[in-house]
């Protein structure tokens, strides 16, 4: 355990997080809990519709590999709705990332949206 979290401490270094990161108890009860968000966000019959998403997101190891699904959910869930839902759905998801990922993971605002 003490390898897992001294490789975690020096990612974390790379990436210049100049915050302390957070501790395992809250990590992982984060990922829980973006996990349930993402999933429920599809609904009750995402499997139906999006079994390959649902699979990666229920399977994802980390909150890093969540972080990299967020665009194969919005995909999904533009195809279940539109995409104003879509986006409205994933702003709220994205913003619980908050305080869990690196430094260099945030989002950025986009130049797009006005």
């Amino acid at each position: 355990m003490a390898l897992k979290q001294t490789l975690k401490n020096s990612f974390y270094g790379l990436l210049g997080n100049l915050r302390s990161t957070p501790s395992d108890t809250v990590l992982d009860n984060g990922t829980e809990d973006i996990r349930e968000s993402m999933l429920a966000s599809l609904g009750d019959d995402a499997s139906s519709h999006s079994p390959a998403i649902v699979r990666k997101i229920r399977y994802a190891t980390d909150i890093e590999s969540l972080w990299y699904l967020r665009g194969d959910l919005m995909a999904a869930l533009a195809a279940i709705h539109d995409e104003r839902i879509a986006r409205e759905k994933l702003a709220s998801i994205t913003a619980q990332f908050r305080g869990l990922l690196p430094g260099g993971m945030s989002s950025r605002p986009s130049p797009l949206v006005g």
